[in-house]
């Protein structure tokens, strides 16, 4: 459909605003509100910036008054129909008199859905889907978490121009700049969960833990180690307290291993990742930041579990060494995985690459069956 100026400039404010979520709304989708008066001018903005705190809507009509009486209001995702922590915004979008709703995305939580309808029924004008591709770009992680009943996964690597992680001896330290490793504390800080294998663990033992600027954020990510056999040393620095653990061993492992341990399927020569996603995401853990092995990535990107790559590349070469990425699935060229790169950016002397697969995900990956993640309020 054809957008009008007006819908398409105040919906991507209203995606911007939403942005501004990213890493505090856990288990809550990202969402952002514009309100404009009968007049046509923006009267009142929102965003919802953290889990139990007042959505969007809220906060937009609380900015904008009465002026929002006749108004309109643009959503990137459908108004909550539910009352959880807070009350239902369509409700609120009805008291506060507003005339029309334009909405980007559909809730896909049904405990939550129904807000469209609602106001319909009440006489506002409705209109949906308008910068749709956008609001499902910035609120990504929770649609894959609400529509999959998984984790999103973002897999970072750093590497050299011909695409070696490490050096021959297994050296890794550094190859890129302070400028780019302060660049991933910020992504990890916005993370939920950082998953990495036991071949990282027992080669390089990391704390995998945020430190944006150097200083300990207030929420730490859950750190995940992917360790079928139960090898996790117990001085490894993942079982510090600096952030919660879960080690991920296969079900049938006998370990005395002091840990909060996650028994899983073992699968192949690991676990079964999507019933490790899975369980993740019933923790309420949105994201995952995968990290560590090229073994360990190569398994996430057989599966088709990667929904979004980070890759930091230096400009310095190798020639040998440890590859980025192991063993992926490829037995000829037409199995290639394909991506599309949405940002090439500078960072430091090094650049930052960000891509997302071409393909959908594969047919297989459905929620699974039994207890959904359900969407606060």
């Amino acid at each position: 459909m054809e957008i009008p100026e007006q819908d398409a400039a105040h919906m991507a404010r209203a995606v911007e605003l939403a942005g501004r979520g990213h890493g505090s709304t856990t288990p809550n989708p990202v969402v952002g509100c514009v309100v404009l008066d009968a007049a046509g001018q923006v009267a009142g903005e929102g965003h919802h910036a953290y889990a139990g705190g007042p959505h969007a809507e809220v906060v937009a009509l609380a900015q904008a008054g009465e002026r929002a009486r006749g108004g309109t209001a643009y959503v990137t995702l459908e108004p909550c129909d539910h009352t959880g922590r807070t009350g239902p915004c369509s409700r609120a979008l009805l008291e506060a008199g507003v005339a029309r709703v334009v909405i980007a995305v559909p809730d896909p939580n049904p405990e939550a859905a129904g807000g469209a309808a609602r106001l319909r029924a009440h006489g506002v004008s409705v209109t949906e889907g308008v910068l749709a591709e956008a609001a499902e770009r910035v609120n990504e992680e929770w649609l894959t978490f609400m529509r999959l009943g998984r984790s999103h996964v973002t897999w970072k690597f750093a590497a050299t121009l011909d695409g070696r992680s490490a050096a021959e001896d297994g050296t890794s330290q550094w190859i890129t700049s302070p400028e780019a490793r302060a660049d991933v504390h910020r992504m990890r800080a916005a993370s939920d969960a950082i998953v990495a294998g036991i071949g990282t663990v027992l080669a390089d033992d990391p704390r995998l833990t945020a430190r944006p600027g150097g200083e300990r954020p207030a929420r730490q990510p859950v750190r995940v180690v992917v360790d079928p056999d139960a090898r996790t040393p117990a001085t490894a620095r993942v079982l510090d307290d600096e952030a919660p653990t879960l080690i991920a061993v296969a079900d049938d492992v006998q370990t005395d291993l002091k840990a909060d341990l996650l028994r899983l399927p073992r699968h192949d020569a690991g676990l079964d990742l999507r019933a490790l996603l899975a369980e993740l995401a019933a923790r309420r853990l949105v994201s995952a930041f995968l990290e560590g092995g090229p073994a360990l990535a190569g398994s996430f990107v057989k599966e088709g579990l990667v929904d979004r790559v980070v890759a930091y590349v230096a400009p310095a070469l190798l020639g040998s060494g440890k590859p980025a990425l192991g063993a992926a699935g490829v037995g000829t060229i037409g199995e290639l995985h394909r991506f599309t790169f949405d940002d090439i950016s500078a960072i430091g002397p090094d650049v930052r690459l960000i891509a997302r697969p071409v393909r959908r995900p594969a047919p297989q990956e459905t929620p699974l069956a039994g207890p959904q993640p359900a969407r606060e309020q």
